[in-house]
């Protein structure tokens, strides 16, 4: 299989973890705002923080792929980009596993009690682990070697990627990331009308209108390409279509980080009922964010320059 096939293959694949992701991102944040949540015990409360912190690590973890494609390999396909997906979606998995079971903990334990719950939990994340790494793992001892071999070992120099493979595969990171700014713009819009939202303190209500601010900018620019394409170029492929596409999937990456990180602010105030706890988090949730998606691609991107000179 040529290596521009293997890419978009890994990035599909990356595509459809992202999708099951953004249904319990929006759960996450949407719960907290619900009618009964302050009834929750606190521990319980605080093991849904928690869960929103994994499933923030695994969306960043999967979006990564695309910033470093434009930034480091400039839409170039390279054996060092697949192996990035492959290693990205490992370890991605667990804690989107441990995030499931947490979730299924609160949702079961409020229906069924919390021991009932917790079991409930326990059985989730144990499913999810045996069929994300359990039943691979059990497979790679007797079939597989061969094609792990070809993707482990030294590749050849590709030739350079055809332009409308590159422009497909920048679509392609477009619609990775665009899952993520969907389930965080609906949960901000859809709060501002509850209860709870009206009793939250004014510096949160501030933050969380520039998070929509920033995650509407966001979801303005990964559309823009498929614009841009259609109505200047009439969907044929040009340098000048990917040139500026890339910029702008990528730049799209700044005002999302910005935005999600306003509101694990919000949402982790409201939990601890502490402005300092949510400052930590939001803090910590932005440093996560950036540097997976524009300090190590950028780190990546001068030392490979250093080493080409």
């Amino acid at each position: 299989m040529e290596l521009s096939k293997k890419v978009k293959i890994a990035l599909d694949e990356t595509r459809i973890l992202i999708l099951g992701v953004q249904i319990l991102l929006g759960f996450q944040l949407r719960g907290v705002f619900s009618d009964g949540y302050e009834q929750l015990p606190t521990y319980v409360r605080y093991l849904d923080g928690l869960a929103l912190g994994l499933l923030v690590c695994v969306v960043g973890l999967l979006i990564t792929p695309g910033p470093y494609h434009r930034i480091v390999e400039s839409g170039e396909d390279s054996a060092h980009i697949l192996r990035l997906v492959t290693v990205i979606a490992n370890l991605s998995l667990f804690p989107f596993a441990l995030a499931l079971g947490l979730d299924v903990f609160i949702t079961a334990g409020r229906i069924f009690g919390e021991a009932a719950g917790a079991d409930a939990g326990i059985a989730a994340t144990a499913v999810a682990v045996a069929f994300w790494y359990g039943f691979p793992r059990t497979r790679t001892r007797h079939t597989g070697e061969q094609e792990r071999a070809m993707i482990s070992g030294p590749f050849d120099k590709p030739p350079s990627t055809p332009l409308d493979v590159k422009i497909e595969q920048m679509l392609t990171e477009a619609r990775v990331v665009l899952p993520g700014a969907q389930a965080l713009f609906g949960f901000q819009l859809a709060i501002v009308l509850t209860l709870s939202f009206e009793q939250l303190p004014g510096p949160s209500k501030i933050i969380h209108a520039a998070s929509i601010f920033l995650v509407a900018l966001a979801v303005v620019l990964l559309m823009a390409p498929a614009a841009y394409h259609r109505i200047v170029y009439a969907g044929e492929d040009t340098q000048d279509m990917h040139r500026v596409g890339s910029i702008l999937v990528t730049v799209a990456t700044v005002p999302l980080a910005l935005g999600l990180a306003g509101d694990i602010y919000v949402v982790m105030a409201k939990i601890a009922d502490s402005p300092i706890a949510g400052l930590v988090a939001g803090v910590l949730g932005l440093i996560v964010l950036i540097g997976l998606w524009h300090a190590y691609p950028l780190t990546a991107a001068y030392i490979r320059n250093r080493a080409d000179r």
